[in-house]
């Protein structure tokens, strides 16, 4: 079974010293293109996708986006040139990390090639990224998983190709929400498969027939889904293949804000009923009318 999360302790001396290693980057680090630092739309984004952002409806996001599977959706969202800043910024810190000396911390357990974009300026821009442009789509998109109420993030590149990762395995994020984009260069293969939404009881569990996709990269073009939407990444078979990806997370969990929210009670079992993973709301759908009470079903659900 996956395991979120640390004990206490084990938090609280891991966040210290990433705490002292990216005050020791930031002192350090020259950025080479200081225009990244900051959000600007018009030159980060297609226009498709900031007049989408700006008109703020359901029918504007639907506009620009495809739901090729149940809860993924795609759409075009960087400029090239942007992409292309934003690798040559990825470049200049891993050779400025080789000339000092200085041991990269890789962006998680799984891909041994890539950079956490926080750790060398880029959180705030990030940030302002995930409250601006991506919590109005997820508020529409996935109000199971609070998708309105997003208010951290873990931004990161990953790489593929030779001499670097070539695949990553079968896995769920650290998210609520997760938003995927490939900033280029030339490669081929490194599809993503989906197979549906687990809890941690049931990610090992079977795939439907229904739940099965295969999704290709495309540079600039967006992929968002649920944290907890099982996923790879197939081998890059050729070239070299970076992607930006940006973990969004709340730090009030939905059972938290159903009850805080005395408005929402009313909404308690549509929310639980998109919260919980496929399994679990198979063996619940018989007895949903009692999840008004919620304590003993309350592990069922991604918090």
């Amino acid at each position: 079974m996956l395991q979120r999360g640390w004990g206490l302790v084990g938090v609280a001396t891991r966040v210290q010293r990433h705490k002292e290693y990216r005050q020791k980057i930031m002192s350090a680090y020259q950025p080479l293109h200081k225009e990244l630092y900051n959000v600007h739309p018009t030159t980060f984004f297609v226009p498709s996708f900031v007049k989408a952002i700006n008109e703020n409806t359901e029918e504007s996001f639907r506009n620009i986006m495809s739901e090729p599977s149940p809860k993924v959706y795609t759409f075009a969202m960087l400029q090239p040139t942007f992409c292309e800043l934003l690798l040559d910024e990825v470049e200049n810190f891993e050779r400025w990390v080789d000339a000092v000396k200085f041991k990269i911390m890789r962006p998680n357990t799984m891909n041994k090639y890539g950079a956490v974009l926080d750790d060398f300026g880029l959180e705030a821009m990030l940030n302002k990224l995930m409250e601006e442009f991506i919590c109005p789509i997820s508020k529409v998109f996935f109000p199971e998983v609070g998708g309105s109420t997003l208010d951290s993030h873990h931004g990161f590149v990953v790489e593929y190709g030779k001499d670097k990762d070539v695949e990553l395995g079968f896995h769920v994020d650290d998210s609520e929400v997760t938003l995927n984009i490939c900033l280029g260069k030339q490669f081929s293969g490194g599809e993503l498969f989906f197979r549906g939404v687990r809890c941690d009881k049931h990610v090992n569990s079977e795939t439907q027939p229904e739940e099965i996709f295969d999704y290709s990269h495309v540079p600039g073009q967006a992929v968002l889904h649920r944290g907890r939407h099982r996923h790879g990444a197939r081998a890059t078979t050729s070239g070299h293949r970076i992607n930006l990806l940006l973990w969004c997370r709340r730090s009030k969990s939905m059972l938290q804000q159903l009850t805080d929210d005395k408005e929402l009670l009313c909404c308690r079992m549509y929310f639980f009923s998109m919260a919980v993973c496929s399994e679990c709301f198979l063996k619940l759908a018989g007895n949903l009318f009692p999840l008004f009470s919620i304590p003993d079903k309350a592990s069922i659900i991604t918090l």
